[in-house]
């Protein structure tokens, strides 16, 4: 076995470990709705609506959901339900891929795109979501990957937030640009591009306020901090990436619908999966605001921050224990 596979069999480990309870979630009420049936009919549809919109997977995308696998029992006549769960994975799979952003590289390792650098990732969302943490995490496997990685601490609301990410950029052994509490983010978002920029850096990653998300003023500051890094870099900030708690279940999509009208989010980090049986929050969030998922969490170390592969993610979500 090479070291790619060993670190391919330890991420698929970690992740089947950090989806435990919402697959263990899914199967318990999925055997109870299908017990004694041998097909599928509009009794099992029914309860595996429930049991999708139970798992935060949305109204909505449930729905979509169920409107595909409706399509295959009237085109195939007939649908046992020992297919149903393989049957579930692909079109959970097939949602997933209509929102993949095939421009963002390989899924399975951590990737800047080819461009002029540095490459500017704006990271918003609200507080406690796990947004420092999983800057740090970002910046620890980029370097890792053998790039140069500057962190901006743009959220300068929470003097905790900025020590914060201090503590990480010592950890991982990365520069921090801060200039501390009740600064303007938006001269800490400049400085931090103009230093990565000077200092030749592959990737600057910038934090910014998550208190903000229910002011009228969120569009107005994050409009500023694009501002101002276009002064240095006029495409930056080439991401804009939304850090959501998938704990929150329903309330993710809520700070997910509140920050997508406030800027052009492009990608999304869903954080804390391993403590939840909310899981499904991932394909409905994914589906319903047409943003591709980028990063996953799954756990508390480093490694379980986790680039985003649908294919394993539905086989994990999935899996048989």
């Amino acid at each position: 076995m090479g070291l790619f596979d060993f670190f391919s069999k330890e991420k698929k480990e970690s992740l089947d470990k950090g989806l435990e309870k919402t697959n263990q979630n899914f199967f318990s009420k999925m055997g109870k709705a299908i017990a004694g049936k041998s097909k599928v009919d509009e009794e099992v549809l029914d309860e595996l609506e429930v049991i999708l919109a139970s798992s935060d997977v949305g109204v909505d995308t449930t729905i979509k959901i169920i409107d595909r696998i409706e399509e295959r029992v009237a085109r195939d006549k007939y649908l046992t339900t020992s297919e149903l769960d393989r049957i579930l994975r692909e079109e959970i799979a097939a949602l997933l891929a209509e929102h993949d952003d095939l421009s963002a590289g390989p899924r399975d390792e951590f990737y800047i795109p080819e461009g002029p650098t540095p490459h500017v990732i704006l990271v918003v969302g609200v507080n406690g979501v796990g947004k420092t943490t999983t800057i740090g995490k970002l910046a620890a496997q980029f370097k890792r990957n053998g790039k140069k990685v500057l962190l901006g601490a743009a959220d300068t609301f929470r003097a905790a937030a900025v020590d914060q990410l201090k503590l990480w950029g010592e950890r991982v052994g990365v520069p921090v640009v801060a200039h501390g509490m009740n600064t303007d983010p938006a001269s800490v978002a400049f400085d931090a591009v103009k230093q990565g920029v000077e200092q030749k850096a592959d990737l600057v990653i910038v934090d910014t306020a998550g208190r903000l998300h229910t002011k009228v003023n969120l569009m107005n500051e994050l409009s500023k901090i694009r501002r101002v890094m276009q002064k240095v870099i006029p495409e930056a900030p080439h991401e804009v990436l939304l850090v959501l708690d998938g704990s929150t279940g329903q309330n993710a999509f809520l700070q997910a619908k509140e920050f997508t009208r406030a800027t052009d989010v492009t990608a999304l980090a869903i954080t804390k999966l391993d403590g939840t049986a909310k899981g499904g929050v991932v394909i409905g969030i994914s589906d319903q605001f047409k943003i591709p998922v980028k990063y996953i969490g799954v756990g508390e170390k480093v490694d379980d921050l986790q680039t985003f592969n649908k294919m394993e993610f539905v086989d994990s979500l999935f899996k048989k224990k």
